[in-house]
């Protein structure tokens, strides 16, 4: 007789046994609602151009920008994430906060399509605009000027909100971005649109996929301002500054390699939290699955789950939509 036949309560593998018992007992689960879709929509295009690293994600024209916002939305996906990609970028970004950008254009096209079926959201950062790919506007030593990025960002907020956005997520992690962004949203009366800080932003190795989406022309690293993979105590002194300057939302990015980070954030706060999968982990999965070294559609899920599990209540997902008609 074994050891169990002596205990015989003590058997976990009875809830193992049929796929409607794991279903049943399950402690985490994915639901479409959780889920936003980052979409790029690049100024000039006549057709969606594939990104080569990122096998089944397309650049958007914003025709296909408002086809793909409406299938989210049929599927019941929680939210939209937009960025830019503009024709012209220049030290400044100045396309980020020209009201007829290619960003405020696509936020006026998708809230016209889907209204408030779908929580729309944008990127608030000047990486995509700039002809040098900082997420700042640059000294002359060409370092990051933190408060002279801190009036650009205002501005972005106030365009982007007048386009009609219900959401603007800053993420290019300089010092009081929050607190500025809500006072210039505040000041023009867009008291409603909430801010996503972006308040883990690791300096990751995974951000290469996302580098040819946007048309980067990034120009040395981002080390100064983004956080070091090997730090966690700034994650949390990042978390308590956004929170006191006024974010409705957190993020944990990239989320995968950072769960600690996320469950840690998820414990300590009383606001939703979000994490960000993003485009490197994205294209790991499908290109082993190419290779056939991976089940993708079991890898996916497994993958999400884990984050959800951590303490996610949203996720940025490229396979938002996938999934989303899915589940």
């Amino acid at each position: 007789m074994s050891r169990y036949g002596e205990f015989p309560g003590a058997r976990p593998r009875r809830l193992r046994t049929t796929p409607a018992m794991r279903r049943l007992v399950a402690e985490t689960r994915l639901h479409p609602a959780e889920l936003i879709l980052p979409m790029f929509v690049r100024e000039g295009l006549s057709e969606p151009a594939p990104i080569s690293s990122m096998p089944g994600v397309v650049q958007h024209t914003r025709d296909s920008l408002r086809k793909a916002v409406t299938e989210a939305a049929a599927a019941g996906v929680g939210g939209v994430m937009l960025f830019g990609v503009p024709e012209v970028k220049d030290a400044v970004g100045s396309q980020g906060t020209d009201p007829d950008g290619i960003l405020q254009r696509a936020i006026r096209d998708v809230v016209a399509e889907v209204g408030d079926a779908v929580v729309i959201m944008s990127d608030l950062c000047l990486d995509e605009y700039t002809d040098h790919g900082h997420c700042g506007v640059l000294d002359d030593q060409g370092r990051v000027d933190n408060d002279a990025t801190l009036e650009r960002y205002a501005e972005m907020a106030q365009v982007q909100a007048d386009a009609g956005v219900h959401v603007v997520g800053p993420s290019g992690m300089m010092d009081g971005q929050v607190g500025v962004v809500r006072d210039a949203l505040d000041e023009i009366g867009a008291q409603d649109v909430a801010i996503l800080a972006y308040t883990v932003k690791y300096a990751s190795a995974f951000y290469g996929p996302f580098r040819e989406a946007v048309n980067s022309a990034l120009i040395g690293d981002r080390k100064t301002y983004q956080q070091d993979p090997a730090n966690f105590s700034d994650s949390m002194r990042e978390l308590a500054l956004d929170l006191e300057e006024g974010a409705d939302m957190v993020m944990v990015k990239p989320a995968l390699p950072y769960l600690d980070v996320l469950r840690k954030v998820a414990d300590t706060v009383d606001v939703p939290v979000a994490a960000y999968q993003i485009s490197g982990e994205y294209a790991m999965v499908e290109a082993a699955a190419a290779n056939g070294w991976i089940d993708r559609d079991r890898t996916i899920m497994e993958a999400l789950t884990s984050i959800r599990r951590a303490g996610a209540n949203m996720i940025l997902t490229y396979w938002a939509t996938e999934v989303a008609e899915r589940l």
